[in-house]
């Protein structure tokens, strides 16, 4: 029967421990929630800014491309600026768009975009093209002829899906080839070369297109770069249509694709659009808070950080009351320390938080010998425990008011705080001293007293760690943890530290 029960608590217990560490494994690895409350991640902010000259007092409209998701990070916050303007976002094939408009403008006009990001917390599965496969292009001619030539070569240098693209960027390059000299039109620009490029790839059957992408470094007046990138059944490969480079960097992100211009404006002239990246750093818990995304697939909307300011500060010194209280059984249960119960030294060790520890260990050794004195006085007028309780009670109160307005008189706040010890629990430690006192003497007594100070100091410097409180109150799944290790310790019936210390001259003689 005892074994059964012992294995029934031992599986109870380990099923807790399994359970809040699955908890807290959980929001470590899967979340990303930040182990210690000081860490912190970077933050990109970039900043789009519009300008354009309105024409005369008329309707104006502006569409500028904006990013759309980007694999690997998360948006933390979007704004769109304008003066006077309404917004719109769209999105199409495969950019997104935010149209302004205003009924009247006039002179220059200057319009902000702006969008957080950060890699904490991004998805990481890629992007899956909406179309991967597109129509031939219509080529004849002596456009057919050239581009036949061409891809002839290519072929017959390549041999699968990326080779093919980086002969074809190399083939380009070539300004010597009359073929691509013929494709060209005489334009040898950027623009030009990727879009021969694009051409050529279509007519193989390799679907491709232009994108747009920004440098997340920290500069002004940035300029957008032009890569291209094509699908080959598994994921998007990049390429840098100039020099054939391909696998887009890390710290690039894709504004728009295609062909289309960055910006339209209709009702204005003269559009331009300027960049601007900076890096801050914010702490990696607010970020987790503030992302959108995190929030909507996980149950962080129903972590503890939900309550208001004031019932979170409650609660983070509610929840390590459960630590403090394993410290207790450790110190009883394995180390032999005895205690006047288990929670009076955790309540004390709660009331040290308001008048700090020296001052917590003076009130509280004074109030008690106060209280046992007075105890000892009323054993002899032989009062029933209730009378001599309330008694007690009244004047631990007495005691505390008069601190309180001597520490007040001599500019000593600190004695103010006595007033916000539990009356209660000094009570009954009282008399419960005074008990212990009568029935085992008074090195017992004092020895029991002097335990439940230690622990109370001990329990007071655990609870009041501020990584401890952090971790407690961020994964509270740890609770189950504890409770497990309590259920386990119940059942422990060995030697304590103190025994050993006490029987070792017996041991000696035995041996």
């Amino acid at each position: 029967m005892i074994r059964g029960v012992r294995l029934h608590v031992l599986l109870l217990s380990l099923a807790l421990i399994g359970l809040g560490g699955a908890g807290v494994f959980y929001q470590v690895v899967v979340l990303e929630l930040p182990l210690v409350e000081q860490e912190t991640d970077q933050v990109w902010v970039v900043d789009a800014r519009l300008s354009f000259q309105a024409e005369g007092d008329r309707p104006v409209r502006a569409r500028l491309f904006i990013p759309p998701k980007t694999p690997g990070y998360t948006v933390l916050n979007e704004s769109f600026v304008g003066r006077g303007y309404g917004f719109s976002v769209s999105e199409t094939e495969r950019n997104r768009q935010v149209d302004w408009s205003a009924r009247r403008a006039s002179g220059e006009q200057v319009l902000y975009y702006r969008k957080m990001l950060s890699r904490r917390f991004g998805d990481r599965a890629p992007q899956a093209p909406d179309l991967p496969f597109r129509p031939r292009p219509a080529l004849d001619g002596a456009e057919q002829v050239a581009a036949s030539a061409l891809l002839e070569t290519i072929r017959q240098r390549s041999a699968d899906v990326e080779t093919f693209i980086s002969e074809t960027v190399r083939m380009v390059r070539d300004t010597g080839d009359d073929n691509v000299r013929l494709l060209l039109d005489g334009d040898d620009s950027e623009a030009s070369r990727a879009r021969v490029i694009e051409l050529l790839l279509g007519v193989a059957h390799i679907p491709a297109e232009q994108v747009h992408t920004l440098r997340l470094t920290p500069v002004r007046d940035q300029k957008p770069e032009l890569w291209m990138r094509s699908f080959n059944g598994d994921g998007w490969i990049y390429f840098n249509p100039q020099d054939g480079v391909r696998s887009l960097p890390e710290n690039h992100i894709v504004w728009w694709t295609g062909t289309e211009p960055l910006v339209e404006v209709r009702g204005g002239n003269r559009a331009q659009v300027s960049f601007s990246v900076r890096q801050s750093e914010v702490n990696a818990l607010e970020l987790a808070q503030r992302s959108p995304e995190l929030r909507a697939r996980t149950l962080l909307d129903f972590s503890l950080y939900e309550l208001p300011l004031a019932t979170q500060e409650l609660y983070r010194i509610v929840l390590m009351i459960p630590l403090g209280v394993l410290l207790i059984l450790v110190l009883r249960n394995l180390v032999g320390i005895e205690t006047l119960g288990t929670f009076a030294p955790i309540l004390v060790a709660l009331a040290f938080r308001e008048t700090q520890l020296l001052w917590g260990i003076v009130l509280f050794t004074g109030i008690t010998v106060l209280g046992l004195s007075l105890r000892a006085w009323l054993e002899h007028l032989h009062l029933q425990l209730l009378s001599r309780l309330s008694v007690v009670l009244t004047f631990v109160v007495i005691t505390m008011a008069l601190v309180s307005l001597v520490g007040h008189k001599l500019g000593l706040e600190r004695g103010l705080s006595v007033a916000l010890f539990p009356m209660v629990i000094l009570t009954m430690v009282i008399e419960r001293l005074s008990i212990v006192w009568e029935e085992r003497g008074g090195n017992h007594a004092m020895k029991a007293g002097a335990g439940t100070l230690f622990a109370a100091v001990l329990g007071y410097w655990l609870m009041t760690r501020p990584a401890l409180q952090y971790f407690v109150f961020t994964f509270p799944g740890i609770l189950l943890v504890l409770a497990g290790i309590m259920l386990w310790m119940g059942h422990y019936r060995g030697y304590r530290l103190s025994e050993l210390l006490r029987f070792r001259d017996l041991a000696r003689r035995q041996g």
